[in-house]
């Protein structure tokens, strides 16, 4: 059947329609990032807090069917062009569903940066550890719920704030890097002490994912 620009005639889009958002599966264990992050807190928040936002996200889909036939990133990405009167539910329950299957992506223990990432945060920010600093202090900063960032803005390293799910591809950025700062994320096991927890994420970053995303998106942009 022939191709009209980015699209089939409308009688196969059926074929294209996604229905039906699945649970991304870890690829380690929950107690493989232990003693920095406990595998309770694995457990809990990729099973339960994860899994509602699938399933929020799902039911958002069956009763708004103008939203099937995207992946929850490219409906992320459009965000202001979904309908009004979803946009807040879906900016929350697909911001929490891509933003969580990228973070398990990017976990990984002990690995060391290296490679054109290091690169260019050494550019950027002068050294690693400087880099740490500024995303720590960002963190730090953040008042409630969210992430905290390092993406690609304008094909430049930036360190960015988001609140409860919203995604920097909202807002045209390249996630490379994120740390989840709601509470259940770190709670079990910092309580307070939110400081503790950033100190101890440095520890459980996938560097070689993040240089693979990094070189991905050089070359794609």
């Amino acid at each position: 059947m022939k191709k009209i620009g980015n699209f089939l005639p409308h009688s196969n889009q059926e074929n294209l329609k996604v229905k039906k958002i699945e649970l991304s599966k870890l690829e380690y264990p929950y107690d493989s990032l232990e003693s920095y992050i406990d595998e309770k807190t694995m457990e809990i928040h990729h099973d339960k807090h994860h899994q509602t936002y699938v399933d929020k996200f799902n039911a958002l889909i069956e009763a708004n069917k103008e939203l099937e036939g995207r992946t929850p990133k490219e409906i992320i990405m459009d965000i202001e062009d979904v309908d009004e009167k979803i946009r807040t539910a879906v900016r929350n329950h697909g911001g929490g569903v891509i933003n969580h299957n990228f973070l398990w992506k990017i976990l990984k223990k002990n690995t060391e940066p290296k490679g054109n990432i290091l690169k260019e945060i050494e550019k950027e920010f002068g050294n690693i550890d400087k880099f740490k600093e500024e995303f720590k202090k960002s963190a730090m900063s953040l008042f409630g719920s969210g992430w905290t960032w390092l993406v690609l803005d304008d094909g430049k390293l930036n360190i960015i704030n988001t609140s409860n799910q919203d995604s920097p591809l909202s807002m045209g950025m390249i996630p490379l890097l994120t740390i989840d700062l709601w509470e259940h994320a770190y709670y079990l096991k910092y309580q307070n002490r939110r400081a503790d927890y950033i100190d101890n994420f440095f520890h459980v970053i996938n560097w070689e994912k993040v240089n693979e995303i990094f070189l991905e998106e050089n070359v794609n942009g």
